[in-house]
């Protein structure tokens, strides 16, 4: 079945609707560093209040643990949005108390409350079902309808994402539809040559979207921290670069599986090595079967891919009609390790058919580094959601929208 979409809600307008949405933002002392996702959420919440609804938007910020902590306040990020929607924003100082109903209550059409963070109930993440519905009800009590528009949390099941959605009329927001529409494409017969770039720190990370992705793409390329236990796996001495020993066999087992189905799996053949993990360290560029020949020898940690794999991966990613890139290619936030990275986000940038930055860190990595979202396909707001979806998994927060 296909998910539930607004249309599926009817007319909206003077109707007080929930819009679950994923504020969860990096923030530096108080201030937003990365407002992306605030910025994703735009078109559902501009469509909403263009239809006259009364929206009431939702989210997590941070881990507070189910009690209230002032640094992971949504005040801030309402701020923010106030200022990216060029209008009001009310602000509820708690999540369904006094001050949540006071504010869904003085809403008139057309306008918009943020309430507190979710987190700061117990309820929102409990294990335990009844107490998840429990919370939701007095969620639900602050509206009439739910929109469901964080995609970064629809692999959990979460009170706000799950029981919510089954207390009240329900549907995906406009993110939510073109997440799972991007993501489909990328599973469901996708234009050809494929290629999937996997990086960030750990294998251990992308098993399943490994084992799922081997028989649909074309193309493979490995880079991050993770490269190295693919590097030991061939045979190679890594220094005290990330290695995770136990999942040697396995990766070897993957080697062998794309070979067998004629997958290229492509591995880096240099490293940039370096004499410690710190922002000054020295560091040179080493052959990937040649990584200890280095002045540091045994002690070298590798902290990027090196200059020629980063070309041969770009080569790769630019012949090809779609692909997905999930995890950074080297210690980004360094700029001594962050050139892996940036040649491929702007390889990404010159595919002549469907690019997917596929979030979490790729999608900082990109900002950070100067690109901007619209020179992407699609950046995905949702790394662990993306992954999920790509490894096959049922997410609750899909399921419940009606996606099968």
């Amino acid at each position: 079945m296909p998910l539930r979409t607004l249309d599926s809600l009817g007319s909206l307008a003077g109707k007080r609707v929930i819009v679950r949405v994923d504020f969860n933002v990096p923030l530096k002392e108080g201030v937003i560093t990365d407002d992306g996702r605030i910025r994703a959420a735009l078109p559902t919440l501009n469509h909403l209040l263009n239809s006259g609804a009364r929206v009431i938007a939702c989210s997590h910020l941070g881990r507070p643990d189910g009690t209230p902590d002032a640094k992971y306040s949504l005040q801030p990020v309402a701020q923010r949005l106030s200022e990216l929607l060029g209008s009001p924003v009310a602000f509820a100082r708690d999540t369904v108390g006094e001050s949540a109903q006071g504010a869904s209550a003085a809403l008139d059409d057309g306008e918009i409350a943020v309430i507190e963070n979710l987190r700061f109930e117990p309820g929102e993440t409990a294990k335990d079902d009844a107490e998840r519905r429990a919370f939701a009800q007095k969620l639900a009590d602050l509206g009439d309808a739910l929109v469901s528009d964080g995609f970064g949390v629809v692999h959990r099941k979460q009170a706000s994402v799950y029981e919510l959605a089954d207390l009240l009329p329900s549907a995906a927001g406009l993110l939510i539809e073109k997440e799972v529409d991007v993501l489909d494409r990328l599973t469901e017969n996708p234009e050809r040559p494929y290629t999937v770039v996997l990086g960030g720190s750990k294998v251990s990370d992308k098993l399943g979207v490994i084992e799922h992705l081997l028989p649909r793409a074309d193309k493979i390329l490995v880079g991050g921290g993770m490269l190295f236990t693919f590097l030991a796996a061939q045979g190679h001495p890594v220094g005290r670069s990330l290695l995770e020993a136990d999942l040697i066999d396995t990766v070897r087992g993957y080697i062998e599986t794309a070979h067998e189905r004629g997958v290229e799996l492509i591995l880096p053949v240099d490293a940039v090595m370096a004499s410690g993990f710190a922002a000054g360290a020295d560091h040179v560029v080493a052959r990937s079967d040649a990584l200890e020949d280095t002045p540091f020898g045994a002690d070298g940690m590798g902290l990027d891919i090196g200059p020629t794999s980063a070309e041969i991966f770009a080569d790769a990613i630019r012949s090809s009609k779609t692909v997905f890139w999930n995890g950074p290619m080297g210690v980004f936030e360094m700029p001594a390790f962050a050139a892996g990275t940036r040649t491929i986000a702007a390889a990404l940038t010159h595919v002549d058919g469907l690019s997917v930055v596929g979030g979490g860190d790729s999608a900082a990595a990109v900002r950070q580094l100067g690109f901007t979202d619209d020179q992407f396909g699609h950046i995905s707001t949702g790394g662990g959601a993306s992954l999920e979806f790509l490894e096959g998994k049922k997410l609750p927060g899909l399921e419940i929208l009606g996606w099968q």
